[in-house]
């Protein structure tokens, strides 16, 4: 068992509920709990399926360099980058207008 942490923008409410139903929502779109790797691997897979226009990052305990990992989903600025081993976030740059490429 690990700790999980589950951060979500603009989901759909059908998967606010699902992540109800196995983590605790401490915040707006914020879920956390202590689950095994294949439960917290079957969370993954109904975000990837139900994500539609959101974004999202599921974040959970490790035996790494930092103490934890990371993946997202969805459009989002930050992308996740591997530096020799060790997970760091990149931003991509905003456009003139204010999007991102």
């Amino acid at each position: 068992m690990a700790m999980l942490v589950v951060v979500t923008e603009d989901i759909p409410p059908r998967l606010r509920g699902r992540l109800a139903i196995w983590l605790l929502q401490v915040r707006a779109g914020v879920y956390v709990g202590d689950v095994s790797r294949r439960v917290r691997e079957m969370i993954w897979e109904q975000c990837c399926s139900l994500i539609e226009n959101g974004n999202l990052v599921m974040a959970w305990a490790t035996n790494t360099e930092s103490g934890f990992d990371f993946q997202t989903v969805g459009h989002n600025r930050r992308v996740p980058v591997d530096m020799d081993g060790l997970r760091l976030v990149s931003f991509f740059p905003k456009t003139s207008d204010g999007q991102t490429l």
